[in-house]
């Protein structure tokens, strides 16, 4: 295994959430040698660690009260077992291929520093630094515990856990968090990968709050692989888990370098402001792995780019949809029929125009349902439905065929439900998460700046969506036509009045067709 220290060196991705290992023919050949023997092998012995774990974590907790479970343990059940389980853990991924671990720096106590914060996070070996930093306690998905031998573990661990699908169970979490954090020692450290995902390591995502919510001091804790082949990173989209682990376990031994930076001390601006307070952390720890800190982040299970109080899909729906359309051979005609049915039905469908995946595929008119689907399911929430408006305004606003200030036009009045010419704060949300093809929780930034009296007029959000110098780069960049046809510039749009009221469904292809 080679070590590479230098960043110049990395391949060039689109956005921090893909990453496709990348060998050699050389190094392919001998991956796919060494990996018919070491996988295997590796597999097995790190197998057995992991199985003579599952009862021990099981017999730590064993017999303890709902009450008791929610204190820390102590006692035998303390110091019998947990060096046991640290010991088989760091076994497992030596066995792995970790065999040497490089430390710089020195971990804080925890009356120094109740959490620790662990960046980047570049996949799921990344639970190697728990073994370095003595089985810390963890925030965990409430997925991860009906995981045969990890969900015993989690228990063992006490950890944070938590359903991102639950408003309620997040509140708990970050209840018990800031709880643990101002335990004055009786929990012991907390271990958090601020990013809350994964990524290829070219730049650090926004970090969560979550390990900055209790204004206590914090040790920032880098995390590097210095390999070639880069193997071990898995990420949103590229190589699968199970070709990293093969990758990884592959090669003879796998480069790890853990850095302890000093103690960070919130100050009381920090200490208010939980996102101040992760950003300047963030930037620390960007500063000291020499790479940028980046305006993405995880929302959801989409990860996004953060624009003012926008998110952007990194991977935009309507891009995707319009590249679905031509791949299953539609020209502009086509599309341009599938916009005209889509607005009609925008139209004439009542209960905030939801249709389910059959109506969707009757309404596109597609002769391949599984085109229709897999358009379908670019859009669709929890409940497998579609909200047509999001759908029509979002792919119109790519695909060059309406004119941006005849686009937002419809969109406002679409989305007007009452007809009173303004929108509320809930009504602007909706537009905008039509406009980008995603769902937008926070547009308050934006309501502010075009508020009045508590309500968006259409000329002004057109004014500040063509001018203003952040919300400028959405119709710019973002929204602006990448394929040759019958567009208008979104940047150029003249704040003022439409062509007036919708008097069919064809106005809105009106404007382009007169271009013509």
């Amino acid at each position: 295994m080679e070590r590479r220290d230098s960043h110049s060196d990395r391949p060039k991705y689109p956005h921090p959430f893909i990453f496709e290992a990348k060998l050699t023919k050389a190094q392919k050949i001998r991956s796919l040698i060494l990996g018919c023997i070491f996988f295997p092998v590796r597999i097995f012995l790190a197998g057995i660690c992991f199985l003579l774990m599952w009862p021990l974590a099981r017999l730590r907790m064993a017999g303890l009260s709902r009450e008791a479970r929610d204190q820390p343990v102590t006692g035998p059940r303390q110091w019998l077992v947990h060096p046991i389980i640290l010991m088989l853990s760091r076994t497992a991924f030596f066995l792995l291929g970790f065999m040497w671990v490089k430390v710089k720096g020195r971990r804080a106590t925890l009356k120094e520093a109740a959490v620790l914060a662990v960046a980047p996070h570049s996949g799921f070996l990344d639970m190697l630094v728990l073994c370095i930093t003595h089985l810390p306690t963890v925030v965990s998905r409430s997925e991860n515990t009906s995981i045969p031998v990890i969900g015993a573990l989690l228990e063992f661990n006490q950890a944070v856990i938590v359903s991102r699908k639950d408003p309620e169970s997040r509140r708990q979490a970050v209840s018990r968090i800031k709880e643990r954090l101002t335990s004055n020692g009786r929990w012991p450290q907390m271990l958090m990968f601020p990013e809350g995902t994964t990524t290829n390591g070219t730049g650090l995502i926004k970090f969560k709050p979550g390990a900055f919510l209790a204004g206590v001091p914090v040790q920032p804790v880098l995390l590097r692989y210095p390999n070639n082949p880069d193997t071990v990173r898995w990420t949103y989209k590229g190589t699968t888990w199970l070709r990293t682990l093969f990758n990884t376990t592959a090669q003879f031994y796998t480069n790890v370098t853990v850095e302890y930076l000093p103690v960070y001390t919130p100050n009381h601006e920090e200490k208010d402001d939980p996102n101040l307070y992760a950003e300047n952390v963030r930037k620390l720890m960007a500063k000291a792995l020499g790479i940028p800190a980046t305006d993405y982040i995880m929302d959801g299970r989409m990860p996004v780019n953060k624009l003012g109080g926008l998110s952007l899909p990194v991977e935009p729906p309507a891009r995707d949809t319009l590249s679905l359309l031509r791949k299953d051979g539609l020209g502009t005609p086509e599309i341009e029929a599938v916009l005209h049915n889509l607005f009609k039905s925008c139209q004439s469908i009542s209960a905030g125009s939801r249709v389910n995946m059959d109506q969707l595929s009757s309404i596109l008119g597609l002769e391949d349902k599984k085109t229709a689907a897999n358009v379908g399911s670019l859009y669709c929430n929890k409940e497998g439905t579609v909200d047509l408006r999001q759908m029509y305004v979002s792919v119109a606003a790519v695909s060059g065929l309406v004119a941006f200030q005849s686009l937002l036009h419809t969109a406002f009045t679409l989305f007007d439900t009452e007809g009173r010419g303004s929108l509320t704060a809930e009504e602007l949300s909706g537009l905008m998460g039509a406009l980008v093809g995603f769902p937008q929780q926070d547009t308050t930034e934006l309501f502010n700046e075009l508020s009045q009296d508590g309500q968006a007029m259409e000329e002004d959000l057109l004014k500040i969506l063509t001018t203003h110098p952040t919300y400028q780069k959405l119709l710019s960049k973002y929204l602006e036509p990448k394929e040759a046809g019958p567009t208008v510039s979104l940047t150029n749009c003249k704040s003022g009045n439409n062509n007036g009221e919708m008097q069919n469904s064809n106005s809105e292809f009106s404007a382009n067709k007169k271009a013509d």
